[in-house]
């Protein structure tokens, strides 16, 4: 079984029973790299807004909170990924890239 990278009624967690080939398994995969990479963007705009000692206490707030929403995300592919083997799209590459 796969943890699916978005959550059903509720927020309770959805499954797939897949092989990992069908369009649903694809689809999974496409939303995984998607939400890693704005985690990535917004780690970049983080170290920017971080910088500026003129950041007001809205836009840190506003960071935090995409931030944890950002987090969340990368929880779940993370364990959604350590529950099955490792494709070319979910290998570690050298150097952690």
């Amino acid at each position: 079984m796969r943890l699916l990278p978005w959550t059903g009624p509720e927020g309770r967690p959805c499954y797939l029973i897949t092989d990992g080939t069908g369009p649903l398994s694809r689809r999974a995969d496409v939303i995984e790299e998607t939400r890693l990479a704005m985690a990535a963007e917004l780690l970049g705009h983080a170290a920017d807004l971080l910088e500026d000692r003129r950041a007001t206490p809205e836009q840190l707030r506003f960071l935090l909170a995409r931030m944890r929403e950002a987090l969340t995300d990368v929880c779940r592919v993370a364990e959604s990924r350590g529950g099955r083997p490792a494709t070319r799209s979910t290998r570690p590459t050298p150097g952690g890239r």
